[in-house]
């Protein structure tokens, strides 16, 4: 047996899945602050009955570390920046900075040696300003640590309290300012993440689970809940990803679909193209600064069914319908204050949710603001809301166009895509679906669950792993970019360095992948491994070439486990 459960702002789902179906759900409220208690209710509801020991597999996808950025609850970092020659500083807008002298070339070759002096007084200034935690950065630091690593080992003797995050450990990707922001989030929330952490596991500790229990990531894979405390971040938009997963699940194979999870508060929009979730070219977006945190191409609306209805005048004095973006609380259907589109759709008869005499009630007093009858006002506000989430697919697909090809989809897919289906997941799904696809000319899909769509997600994702090999046969040297050391190549057993191949280098990838997947242990996956990018430059002195570099990324890519009942008709 299988339980999902998925954390959303207004509910908390859950699903428990018996030989690859669906058998029990749960919905309750989740409560603003106390994420814990609503993500244990829910388990509890949906595993009332069941022995412990008939659980194989506990998935949770969380809000913690979205929440903890977004309402600016996390801890000052202070940031250690080495950034090099060719960039100034002053155009970096990261909070907190302090800059050294000191640089790497982009092969890891030290052309600016560090001032100790310099760092022996930045630290003492970052000491005396109050800072306990500070994040140490270096441009090409994955490609040679030692700079960030003698920074390290000043600041444990000048001050050994202050918690401190490495660069190089945190991502070994290309892009500076990406990896300055992926290290200071996970600076900033690494504590509190890894406090709710320890708290479900002591609550299922207590209720006697001793099945593996996973974290949902942004890039719909599950990771070891004990693994994912080194990589909070990666837990960040782990909602849109459910429902991007939660809808590849209950639909058929290979279709070019566009997935809307309509939530109490908002809508989330995500592409699957020919049966493939679609990942973010920059890396997932948090708090103001892109991160390297691999993430599916997702946009979060603020219409939602519980957004407020409001009758505006405009300059020309006519009256004219608002929605959102604010929630009020619940729909008036629901005992709230506030004419909502659930209210609009109970009117309607598309939906039949709590007293369908207060949605009559509150749409009335809309449609008196507007001087229109009753069903008027119902279809306008459904029409109105269906016609901003098409907006917004619209918008997300022109974007998708404009990208690069070889950055999006590897040059597979046709540009001018279009969904053949519009995928409903959650609870406000079911009434709104229909407009929005005729809106733009797809097929409507509604699946069975659909409202617990995201926990379904959640519950029967398959693990991802990436890992981006680094080669300098010039140096003698490898690294691989989420472990964050650099080892000499005599340890590869790759033969002779200076003629390494490509296919040599891609199958040195795949032997790293499985290793890493055993640690992991997820090694039955290593075998859905696929090659992302493949790339191979000589390294040329005067007439004579040198050596090469090899840059190989491979990944566990996003999917269902093996033993779920794809449902084959829309």
């Amino acid at each position: 047996m299988l339980i999902g459960i998925d954390v959303g702002g207004t509910t908390t789902d859950a699903v428990l899945i018996r030989n690859g179906e669906v058998c029990s759900t749960a919905k309750v409220p989740t409560e603003p602050g106390r994420l814990l208690n609503s993500l244990l209710e829910a388990f509890d509801a949906v595993s009332r009955g069941v022995p412990p020991e008939q659980l194989e597999r506990v998935v949770f996808s969380t809000t913690v570390i979205t929440n903890l950025i977004a309402e600016g609850k996390t801890d000052r970092v202070a940031l250690v920046l080495i950034p090099g020659p060719g960039v100034n500083p002053k155009s970096y807008s990261f909070p907190d900075s302090f800059y050294l002298k000191g640089a790497m070339d982009y092969r890891g070759r030290e052309i600016q040696p560090l001032d100790e002096a310099e760092i022996r007084k930045t630290v003492e200034l970052i000491r005396e300003s109050g800072f306990t935690r500070a994040a140490i950065i270096s441009k090409f630091g994955q490609r040679n640590p030692s700079h960030e690593l003698m920074i390290e080992k000043i600041f444990r003797e000048i001050y050994p309290g202050c918690k401190l995050e490495l660069g190089h450990k945190v991502s070994g990707k290309l892009n500076f300012p990406r990896r300055v922001a992926t290290t200071m989030l996970t600076s900033a929330t690494r504590e509190y993440y890894q406090e709710f952490v320890e708290k479900i596991m002591k609550a299922l500790e207590e209720r006697r689970i001793r099945a593996p229990v996973f974290i949902l990531k942004a890039d719909g894979g599950t990771l070891p809940v004990e693994k994912s405390i080194e990589f909070p971040v990666e837990t960040i938009f782990s909602g849109p990803a459910a429902s991007t997963i939660g809808a590849l699940a209950l639909t058929p194979q290979d279709q070019t679909s566009v997935v809307v999870d309509i939530g109490g508060t908002t809508t989330d929009l995500a592409l699957i193209l020919s049966g493939k979730p679609l990942l973010a070219s920059k890396g997932a977006k948090l708090g103001g600064f892109l991160t390297h945190v691999r993430a599916f191409a997702v946009r979060s609306i603020a219409v939602g069914g519980d957004s407020v209805v409001r009758v505006r005048e405009s300059d020309t004095g006519e009256k004219i319908l608002t929605i959102g973006p604010d929630r009020a609380g619940p729909a008036c259907c629901m005992g709230g204050e506030e004419t909502t589109p659930t209210d609009a759709l109970n009117v309607l008869g598309l939906i039949n949710v709590g007293n369908p005499e207060l949605s009559s009630k509150a749409i009335k007093a809309t449609a008196s603001e507007l001087g229109k009858s009753e069903a008027e006002t119902a279809a306008l506000i459904v029409d109105k809301a269906a016609q901003m989430i098409a907006d917004a697919v619209n918008e997300m697909f022109l974007e998708w166009e404009q990208e690069p090809a070889y950055r999006v989809w590897e040059v597979l897919q046709e540009k001018k895509a279009r969904p053949e289906n519009v995928v409903g997941i959650g609870g406000g799904a079911k009434g709104l679906i229909a407009g929005i696809a005729k809106k733009l000319s797809a097929k409507p899909v509604t699946p069975e669950y659909a409202e617990v769509g995201n926990a379904i997600g959640a519950a029967i994702a398959r693990p991802t792993l990436t890992i981006n090999l680094h080669i300098d046969t010039e140096q003698q040297i490898y690294s691989v970019a989420e472990e964050g050391e650099i080892v000499s190549l005599s340890a590869a057993n790759l033969g002779n360095f200076n003629k390494i191949h490509l296919e040599e280098a891609e199958a040195f990838a795949a032997q790293l992948l499985r290793k890493r997947a055993e640690e992991f242990g997820i090694s039955e996956y290593a075998d859905e491994a696929e090659i992302v990018n493949s790339e191979v430059f000589n390294v040329v002195k005067g007439w004579y070439t040198t050596g090469r570099l090899f840059d190989v990324s491979m990944q566990i890519p996003a999917g269902l486990i093996p033993g779920w009942k794809r449902r084959e008709k829309a």
